[in-house]
This record gives C-alpha cells, sequence and structure tokens, in this order.
C-alpha cells in the first residue's frame, strides 16, 4: 500500500530567508562546480514562504545584477556550476521547489505517493504546468531529460545525482563501444506510465531524493524540442523554453542574460518581477561600483563576489549581508600526475598553507579556515577538522619523504608545478598568496596559470593541471553531496584519485538504515579522503552581498543559492 507524504528527510536548519537587509552580513560566492518535504500545494500566496515587505510594490520590477561570467551550460543536463546554477534555477522548474525551511515542496508535481519500503515515487505532474511555448510539461519531459543526462555519450558531469535511481549507474557507466546501451537505458527505473503519472525506482532509501527532485539536473527537458534541435540550449530563441517562473528572451554571449516573466507558468500569479538582467563583468570591483551606481540591484554572492578590500567598509557601513553556508573552497591536486601522485607531497603542500592568514587578510568575510571537506553545518566537529591550519614542520618531514619515495635528492628535482585558478580577483590573489607560503615554508617555486571559466573547467575535466582551485556548495543537505564527488574517477573528481575502502564506506552508507551509523560511517570516508589528501580545503563559504534596500522577499537557501521567484521592488 503507498502513502502520501507528508514529511519526509532532513530539515535544512540553516537555510535562512532574507528580505531587503541593511545591516548585516554576507558570504562568499564562486564559480563552483557548483541538491523531507511537506506535501502541501503552494500555490497559495507566495509571501508564507519569505519575510514580507511592509509597503506597496513599486511600478517597475526589474531585478539586474552580475553573474560574472558566461554560464558553462544552460542545458540543465550539461550545467555544473554556480553560474549556469543561478540562471537555471530561475527558468527552469523541478518535481519540487525548496522553501525556506530547506523542504521540498510541491512544485511540478501536484502529489507524491512514497511506498512503505521508501523505495518507489509516485509523481504526479500538474495539470496546468506548460512549457514557456505552451506545450504541456509531460512526465515523458522528465524521463527523456534524466535518462539523456544518464547517457554516457553526452558526458554530463552531474549524471551521478541521478544514482539513487535503480539502474541509473549502470546506464552512465556503460562503455558506448561495447555495451548495450538500450538495453542499459530501457533498464532504468524512470518510467512515464502516463502523460501525468512518473514512477521512479530508488536503489535503496534516499532521504534526501526530495531534495535533489529540486536540484537542476533533474530539471525536465522539453523533449520535443530537444530532439528536434539538440543544439536547443545554445541561444536564446523560439527553441529556448522553460517551465520555471522566468523565460530566457536575450542571451548575448559574454555580455548579458535577460530574463522576463513566463506568462505559462502555473504560478505566474506570485512571480512579482517582470525582468530579470544579469550582466557578465568579470572584474569586481567594476561590479561593486556599477550597483553604486544604481546600474545593479545586487552585487555578491551567490551571483558574483565582492572585492575583499571593499568588505570591511561595507561592514562599516551597515549595508553588508553576510550567512553561513555549506560549501568549501579548496585546492585540487591531480594524483596522477607527479609529484602530485605521492601522498606525502600532496600533504607537504596542504600543511603549509596559512588558512587562517588568508581568511584575514584576503576574503575578510568571516569565512571558517577548512581543515576538513565537509561543511560544520554538516559536520559539526569539522570546524575543529582532521590536521592544522598550518603546521610547517609537518609540512617539511611529509615533503622529506615524498622526495625520497619518489627518488628526488631535493626540492630542486621537482619537475616545474603549476598552480592553475579561474580568472578572478580574489582568487588571484589567494593563489599568489599560497605561492608565497610554499615558497617560504617549503622552498618550492609554484608558477602561477589562469584562464577564463569556461577554458578553465575544461582544462580541469581534461586532467591537463596540477594543482587547480575549485569550490563546492552543497546540492543538497547531506554529506554524502560531499564526498561522493570523490567516489569514483572522472565526472566532478577532476583529481582521478580512487580509493577501495572509501568507495565501498559510500556504497554501504547508502543501504545504511540507522541514521547515526551512517553519519559514523561518512565520517570515516571523510577521514580516509583527509588522509589521503588529493585536496587540500582552504576555507568553508559565507555569502557576502549589498542589495537595494527596497528589495523584498529574496529567498536564500542554507546552500547558497537564491530564488527570485517572490522577489519584488517595494515603492520608496
Amino acid at each position: 500500500m503507498k502513502k502520501k507524504l507528508f514529511l519526509f528527510s532532513i530539515l535544512l536548519v540553516f537555510s535562512v530567508i532574507l528580505a531587503a537587509c541593511s545591516g548585516g552580513d554576507d558570504s562568499s560566492s564562486d564559480d563552483s562546480s557548483n541538491d523531507d518535504q511537506a506535501q502541501e500545494d503552494n500555490s497559495g500566496d507566495s509571501n508564507d514562504n519569505q519575510d514580507e515587505g511592509s509597503g506597496e510594490m513599486a511600478d517597475e520590477q526589474v531585478f539586474t545584477a552580475n553573474i560574472s561570467s558566461e554560464p558553462f551550460s544552460l542545458n540543465p543536463g550539461l550545467a555544473n556550476d554556480s553560474t549556469s546554477g543561478n540562471v537555471l534555477l530561475q527558468s527552469f522548474e523541478g518535481l519540487t521547489r525548496m522553501d525556506k525551511n530547506g523542504e521540498p515542496q510541491p512544485a511540478m508535481a501536484s502529489d507524491i505517493q512514497v511506498s512503505d519500503d521508501q523505495k518507489t515515487y509516485t509523481f504526479t505532474i500538474r495539470e496546468d504546468a506548460k512549457w514557456s511555448n505552451g506545450d504541456p510539461v509531460t512526465a515523458q519531459d522528465f524521463e527523456y531529460a534524466w535518462k539523456w543526462a544518464l547517457d554516457p555519450n553526452n558526458q554530463s558531469q552531474y549524471a551521478y545525482q541521478l544514482y539513487p535511481i535503480k539502474g541509473a549507474e549502470d546506464f552512465n557507466s556503460g562503455n558506448p563501444d561495447t555495451d548495450d546501451l538500450d538495453a542499459l537505458k530501457d533498464a532504468v527505473a524512470i518510467t512515464a506510465e502516463d502523460d501525468q503519472t512518473l514512477k521512479v525506482e530508488l536503489n535503496n532509501p534516499t532521504p534526501y531524493f526530495l531534495q535533489l527532485t529540486a536540484f537542476y539536473t533533474y530539471f525536465p527537458v522539453n523533449q520535443e524540442i530537444a530532439e528536434a534541435n539538440p543544439e536547443w540550449y545554445a541561444d536564446a530563441g523560439e527553441n529556448y523554453v522553460s517551465n520555471g517562473p522566468f523565460k530566457m528572451t536575450e542571451w548575448g554571449h559574454n555580455e548579458k542574460i535577460v530574463l522576463e516573466k513566463n506568462d505559462q507558468y502555473w504560478d505566474k500569479d506570485n512571480v512579482n518581477l517582470e525582468k530579470i538582467e544579469f550582466a557578465m563583468i568579470n572584474d569586481q570591483n567594476s561590479s561593486l561600483s556599477s550597483f553604486q551606481n544604481g546600474e545593479f540591484d545586487w552585487t555578491g554572492s551567490p551571483f558574483n563576489s565582492l572585492p575583499p578590500e571593499a568588505i570591511p567598509s561595507l561592514k562599516d557601513e551597515g549595508t553588508l549581508n553576510i550567512e553561513p553556508i555549506a560549501g568549501t573552497y579548496w585546492y585540487k591536486f591531480n594524483t596522477e600526475k607527479e609529484p602530485f601522485n605521492n601522498v606525502n607531497i600532496r600533504k607537504a603542500f596542504a600543511y603549509a598553507i596559512d588558512r587562517a592568514g588568508i581568511v584575514k587578510s584576503i576574503t575578510k568575510g568571516e569565512e571558517i579556515p577548512a581543515m576538513a571537506a565537509v561543511p560544520p553545518t554538516m559536520f559539526e566537529s569539522n570546524e575543529e577538522g582532521y590536521f592544522d591550519a598550518l603546521n610547517v614542520e609537518k609540512a617539511k618531514e611529509h615533503l622529506e619523504k615524498g622526495l625520497e619515495e619518489l627518488g628526488y635528492d631535493s626540492v630542486e628535482d621537482l619537475p616545474t608545478i603549476e598552480l592553475s585558478y579561474n580568472t578572478q580577483e580574489t582568487h588571484a590573489k589567494i593563489a599568489q598568496a599560497i605561492q608565497d607560503m610554499w615558497k617560504k615554508n617549503l622552498g618550492i617555486d609554484v608558477t602561477l596559470n589562469n584562464n577564463e571559466w569556461a577554458v578553465y573547467i575544461e582544462t580541469l575535466h581534461q586532467g591537463n593541471y596540477q594543482i587547480g582551485r575549485m569550490g563546492w556548495l552543497g546540492d543538497f543537505n547531506d554529506p554524502i553531496n560531499f564526498l561522493e564527488l570523490y567516489k569514483e574517477k572522472g565526472g566532478n573528481n577532476d583529481t582521478r584519485w580512487h580509493s577501495e575502502e572509501y568507495a565501498s564506506l559510500l556504497e554501504d552508507s547508502q543501504t545504511e538504515t540507522d541514521s547515526d551509523k551512517r553519519l559514523e560511517m561518512l565520517k570515516e570516508a571523510e577521514g580516509i579522503l583527509m588522509d589521503e589528501m588529493p585536496i587540500a580545503p582552504i576555507y568553508f563559504y559565507t555569502n557576502k552581498w549589498v542589495q537595494d534596500e527596497n528589495l523584498k522577499d529574496v529567498m536564500m537557501s542554507g546552500l547558497g543559492d537564491v530564488q527570485l521567484k517572490w522577489a519584488y521592488f517595494e515603492a520608496e
């Protein structure tokens, strides 16, 4: 017997709703590759989900902000960064949508039923769900989009987010040259039983599954359009259709993106903004100046970053907002390239970083030095972590061991070492500081290399780097979201590191029904990750931003993402 799901999974206790804060604090955003619930219809007053403004709405409802760079992809199945996600979250909608308490609410699904064993989900697609061109949103659109992302030929970096579904991992791991992909695809337990009914079978009970269905990898795609034009997502126009509160009407590549209210959206009466204009200015100071000149309504996280040197004065003015979020800034080591194929060399570089100094002197946004991979919002003990924020003595000991194991007599024998990062002022300052630390503490010269985001992320995915900066912002509120990144080689695991013991712990945690034991297993897995050190955590993120004082009902979750569905400007 199936039962109606009223409350499911974990509460994101750190979620927060923001409404035109004028004094306070904010966090840092990043180009990171950067997913429970009350089953009640949320088509009523949207302001039940946020803090309300107190006055009348302004005549003009146009939101302007800067997203810094060209999105990696605006196909939900290919997007893998926060820049793309910030656009997709406004223009598409999944079966669920996260509310201010971090709980998934029905969105494209008007009804959700879950079997007694918590492994079979039946979603009813709402009858008034339409694409921006007027086509109905169907269960087939969801089945098509999810299986498209799983198809190994499409190389979706986020396909693993679908792995809780029975048969998903086998299909995504299939070899196009040797395996029968059609058979593997047919075995994936995603079934559109009719236009309105989507049935999904999971491998195991997954307490965060209805958080996942709010994440962009789980967004639908208009099957008819995508099959007729495989490049439907490359530009604005008649082929780019979406099903969210806003639709894209203009995409000037590397210049701007314009979204307008989607008059086909099922909940359009609760959408107040008429237009969203995203600029792409890569200079933090220029973005802040544009905000101060009234050209932007928001600058800073999560759309872009504030210049660190401006943060103290903004805080003194009382205009800065800061909120801790579930995110970690780290450096990745390519463990298939010498000398970082050696764990002691990796530890030497990691232990020689002064994290407290970086947070105090460079980022300045109340970030927490990170000596762990998972944010303390998920593991409280991780504020202390697994190693010292800076330990030069241990760093030198590991360096000596690593040199000996690799057959080098001294650091002068090491190959040229390059630290890569994507173009952005804060990333550059952090890289320069760490470059100096490695020279001072280890006696090692490191060269710096930077590229624009799209080029940079492709370079990492291809493994053409030695050390690369990256950040990870949580997609859903569970430690496995950070740990599963390094379960297998490939995808978002640009480090090429793999541990059978680590992977087994993550696998076993998926079938553990005792929540405390499951968290212990995940904690043990993180210990292996930090001992092997394929990544060097630097700090835990905060979101930092300034906004127009008349902007109300912008919803920011504890994961750091922003929803503009309910936002509006109050009359002055």
